[in-house]
């Protein structure tokens, strides 16, 4: 019997780096680099449900996007249950794409317009070898499971013949029908009214309590990830400012950059004033980014060391924080 303690992902300092400028700066020899993801090690256990919180730019996606192999890491490595994926191929990774799946943001670029419902869910059985007399079965208790009722009414729909919420929902039920043990949700729910997003939120922790998979729930809404994750990293251009249990960084966030993304998130009452946001200007330039640590430049506690030294994850108590504050204190 497998420990629902073992790790199921181990990234070692996995870096997912593009050259940038065209043709014109690769002739001249020095390229820009835009350093999507830097040097970022993170353990995952099994059945763990882990929330990238940060910015549009800080490369939560790209680091999606790496865990799932849809691109490939420029340094360092990443291990899916023991395996590298750098080694996968053939069908290797064909089986790994049944292992892994993603759940898009915008659920109506997700699908074919042109494929009915039926067509939609029985493209992953199709590649996966199932047979033909057995995938309507599978396709309804797909549906079943992300709570769309009497779902033989769908079956011969098309995506604009469903809501945002519904449509979101079979999308949910695509990644789930091979039965994966690890998905990857990219802010499934900011397209979406928000009418229907606590009931797409719902469906999902259910659906990962139920299946005890392992998600990866993409946002830079800290509210969300709150609600369905045990756990929180904040990302920031590429590198992981703060990780640990998602309330400890709610209740008092430690790095100075969840610090304002805590004090970003809106208050219920209209009389409940906020405190300041403990940062200045915006993101910087990400082919440019500051020396040293690449947040100094917002941070309203900078000294000279961060312009000169990368900030380490260190331990924190519940928490590793990146941050040159804790090396000083400590």
């Amino acid at each position: 019997m497998i420990d629902q303690f073992t790790p199921l992902i181990e990234i070692n300092a996995a870096q997912l780096h593009y050259r940038v400028g065209g043709a014109m700066s690769a002739l001249r020899g020095n390229p820009p680099v835009v350093k999507a993801v830097d040097g970022v090690s993170i353990v995952i256990r099994r059945g763990e449900s882990v929330g990238l919180l940060g910015e549009s730019g800080c490369g939560k996606t790209s680091m999606g996007r790496l865990l799932l192999k849809l691109e490939d890491v420029t340094g360092g490595d990443i291990l899916f249950d023991g395996q590298s994926l750098s080694t996968l191929k053939g069908a290797d990774l064909k089986r790994y794409r049944s292992r892994a799946q993603f759940i898009f943001q915008n659920p109506f670029d997700a699908v074919n317009p042109r494929f009915t419902i039926r067509q939609t869910l029985s493209e992953p059985l199709e590649n996966a070898g199932i047979p033909p007399s057995q995938r309507q079965d599978k396709i309804i208790a797909a549906l079943e499971l992300v709570r769309l009722s009497e779902p033989l009414q769908y079956l011969d729909r098309y995506p604009h013949q469903l809501s945002g919420g519904q449509l979101q929902r079979v999308v949910m039920a695509r990644a789930l029908i091979l039965q994966p043990e690890f998905v990857v949700a990219d802010e499934p729910v900011s397209m979406l009214d928000v009418s229907v997003r606590a009931g797409v939120l719902n469906v999902f922790r259910d659906v990962r309590d139920r299946l005890g998979l392992t998600a990866i729930y993409i946002s830079h809404d800290l509210a969300l990830v709150r609600y369905v994750c045990e756990r929180t990293i904040v990302m920031y251009l590429g590198k992981v400012m703060e990780d640990g249990p998602t309330e400890d960084i709610v209740h008092e966030p430690l790095h100075p950059y969840a610090k304002a993304l805590v004090a970003a998130v809106p208050v219920p009452h209209p009389d409940q004033s906020h405190d300041p946001l403990p940062i200045g200007r915006g993101a910087p330039d990400p082919r440019n980014p500051p020396s040293g640590c690449v947040f100094r430049d917002r941070c309203p506690y900078a000294f000279d060391r961060c312009a000169v030294e990368i900030p380490q994850l260190q331990q924190a108590g519940t928490r590793k924080v990146a941050c040159h504050l804790f090396d000083e204190a400590n």
